[in-house]
This record gives structure tokens, C-alpha cells and sequence, in this order.
């Protein structure tokens, strides 16, 4: 009997413990060991991967967004217009077929829940195509591509186009890769500043 009891309380404490090491971050609160810029009237987001819509993605780490003041503005040069880092555990391999898989299963999960009540004639899937380029000051790898999909917004396609940077930092077992987003050719002034974000980053705070 006082075999299980004590089975019992591991039981529940380990229980417990889920539950609190499931619920205790907050993106908010959460102080990022790297430096990655806020912009001025930028607002930020931040959760943690495993993404909850887009499960297949196998990576464990955090995900930090940076959006423009207009990324929600269908009128605005900036709509659709936003950055974000994946800062992952270990050091994680990954190639232009990678980025378009991990991409297609980000999206196509955000859609899901944005969209429950777009009707189905409107919905179209999500088509990616990413190439490896010259590797931009700082990245081990960088990467451009589109990514064509649904504006849940205004339930009719989209083209973002999309650049990624891959970097490791020395010393740690982490990876970084920067997404920069836009619908905006790359000519467009609005890339100085999504680029801009990649320059400034820092992998440790000062």
C-alpha cells in the first residue's frame, strides 16, 4: 500500500509538472538570449515550436515575429509585410526542399485557422518554391523563394516572396533561420528594413 501511494503521488507530481512546463511560456515575457531588433511602431509576437498548426514541422525551439505597422492593412505597402525568426535546438539540417516543405506545412496550417469560414470554392493550396543563393554577409545559407496561397484576409491568392537566412552561432548547439515576407517585389524599399532587422541580429545580448 505504501508502495502505491508513493507511485500515486509521482504520478500526479509528474502530472503537475507537465502542466506547468506546458503552460509557463509567455511570449511576452519571455527574455530571448540573442538580440533581434523592434522597430519603432513594430509589434511583436512570440510562441513556441512544435507550432500548434503545423505540428510536422520537428523542431523544438521558439518562434519570434516581427511585424510592420501595416502587415494588417489591406490599403497599406506594408500588408503582408513581416519578419520572423525560428531559434531552434541543436544544430538542424536544411536545404531549398526543406525550407518549401516546412513552409507549404506552416502556411497551409495557418490558413486552416485563420479561414474556418472562407467557403471551400475559394480555398486553393499552398504551392512554395525556394533556391539556394549567394550566401548574404553573416548566413552559413540564404535562400529566396514565393510562397502562393490564400489571403485569408481577403479570401483571394497571394504571392509572398520570401527570403530565409540560415546561421549558427559559435559555441552554441542552436540553430537560426530569419524569414522576411512580403508580397512586394525585392526591389521594393520595404526589404532595407526587413533586412535591416537580420543585420542588427546579435546571437547573444550584450
Amino acid at each position: 500500500m505504501k508502495t502505491l501511494a508513493i507511485i500515486m503521488l509521482t504520478l500526479f507530481s509528474v502530472a503537475i509538472y507537465g502542466q506547468e512546463i506546458k503552460h509557463e511560456f509567455d511570449g511576452h515575457k519571455w527574455e530571448a538570449p540573442y538580440t533581434l531588433p523592434v522597430p519603432k511602431d513594430w509589434t511583436i509576437e512570440r510562441f513556441l515550436i512544435p507550432i500548434s498548426f503545423a505540428p510536422q514541422i520537428p523542431y523544438k525551439g521558439v518562434e519570434d515575429i516581427r511585424f510592420t505597422p501595416g502587415w494588417a492593412k489591406v490599403k497599406s505597402g506594408e500588408y503582408w509585410t513581416y519578419a520572423f525568426l525560428w531559434y531552434l535546438e541543436g544544430e538542424i539540417k536544411i536545404d531549398a526542399k526543406i525550407i518549401d516543405s516546412n513552409l507549404k506545412a506552416y502556411y497551409t496550417g495557418l490558413i486552416v485557422v485563420n479561414g474556418r469560414a472562407i467557403p471551400v470554392e475559394k480555398l486553393i493550396p499552398v504551392v512554395t518554391s525556394f533556391r539556394e543563393t549567394w550566401a548574404d554577409k553573416g548566413d552559413l545559407k540564404t535562400y529566396t523563394g514565393t510562397i502562393q496561397m490564400l489571403d485569408y484576409r481577403q479570401q483571394k491568392p497571394i504571392i509572398l516572396n520570401c527570403k530565409a537566412h540560415l546561421k549558427s552561432c559559435p559555441g552554441e548547439n542552436k540553430t537560426f533561420i530569419f524569414y522576411e515576407l512580403s508580397p512586394q517585389p525585392l526591389s521594393h524599399n520595404i526589404w532595407i528594413s526587413l533586412a535591416k532587422l537580420w543585420l542588427d541580429f546579435k546571437c547573444k545580448k550584450d
